[in-house]
């Protein structure tokens, strides 16, 4: 394993941390904060509080550090909204998104600012794995498109190709915005979160806008936290609506990152039945780009995945999501 190189000189660092409730949360991972921070680095914590009806808000008016600073939207108004108005604040060149209930570890920022350097002008949105703190168990290594189109956390660390070994890094479509790093530059050219999007998807999103924009997004491998899964009060209740508005946005590029795994899924069903020419070819193309040996999926692929995707919006529509 390649030795971690020198990080200075570092961009200043602005630390945004969106609140709702859940105080003794944000206590601790501020804690974990200040002890895992490198000691050398220009750094700052934004934390804007969506609305807490706890004792957030007494807690940060009793901060008095110079480096922590904070807002307070007027009512709840979900993550991709506060997140917005923290960046606003932020003064440092990297953005790193923080979520409240965050255990972070020793040495987990290095790999991450590492990665964002090795990759340069490319680097779009750059995560890490995260450990489920009720579990033990690894919940995220990066998001991958399953076979119904939908974002999934792939929850692997080393599934990627030997050279992420040797790079520190895995290419993904996208990272979870628990915790994910980009440039300054590059969130104001994405024009931050899509506030369409409430508590779900918009971290997605903005990384399918980064992927557009020719940047690559990564998962650092060797950078690792401790994460209370869904902790923040009614995060999962637009689970539905978010991914129906997500898919709708993305249908043919969700279809196109899908379609290796699609392949995959394929052979595993061709190899128990007799191969009849024309499925012998389908096999060859979908063996071919599943090794990586193509680089554009079969039509095969994309046609079976748009269909799925086009069963998935049928059900949202069953739902009245549109309305």
């Amino acid at each position: 394993m390649s030795a971690i190189p020198s990080l200075s000189p570092t961009p200043k660092v602005s630390f945004v941390v969106p609140l709702f409730n859940c105080l003794e949360l944000t206590q601790a991972m501020l804690v974990s904060l200040r002890a895992t921070v490198p000691s050398a680095l220009d750094w700052e914590i934004i934390f804007i509080d969506d609305g807490s009806t706890d004792g957030t808000p007494a807690w940060l008016a009793s901060l008095t550090e110079g480096n922590i600073r904070s807002a307070r939207n007027p009512c709840n108004q979900g993550f991709a909204v506060t997140v917005n108005r923290g960046v606003e604040m932020a003064r440092g060149e990297l953005i790193v998104l923080l979520n409240n209930d965050l255990v972070l570890t020793k040495r987990w920022l290095e790999p991450m600012l590492v990665v964002h350097r090795r990759l340069g002008s490319k680097a779009g949105a750059i995560g890490n794995c995260q450990i489920a703190s009720g579990t033990g168990l690894l919940d995220h290594a990066g998001i991958c498109i399953n076979l119904k189109g939908k974002p999934e956390h792939i929850r692997t660390r080393w599934s990627g190709t030997p050279l992420d070994c040797v790079s520190g890094y895995r290419r993904v479509v996208a990272a979870t915005g628990a915790c994910l790093l980009l440039s300054r530059q590059l969130w104001t050219d994405l024009n931050g979160f899509d506030t369409r999007f409430v508590n779900g998807c918009e971290d997605v999103d903005l990384c399918l806008r980064a992927l557009a924009a020719r940047k690559t997004n990564a998962v650092a491998i060797r950078s690792t936290v401790i994460h209370h899964v869904s902790s923040s009060p009614g995060r999962k209740l637009r689970d539905e609506i978010n991914t129906y508005r997500l898919t709708l946005k993305w249908q043919d590029t969700l279809a196109f990152f899908a379609a290796r795994r699609w392949c995959w899924d394929f052979l595993s069903r061709e190899w128990t039945h007799p191969r009849e020419p024309e499925r012998t070819l389908q096999a060859a193309s979908a063996l071919a780009f599943g090794l990586h040996l193509t680089g554009q999926p079969p039509a095969s692929a994309l046609d079976g995945m748009s269909a799925a995707i086009e069963h998935e919006i049928t059900r949202w529509r069953h739902l009245s999501l549109d309305g």
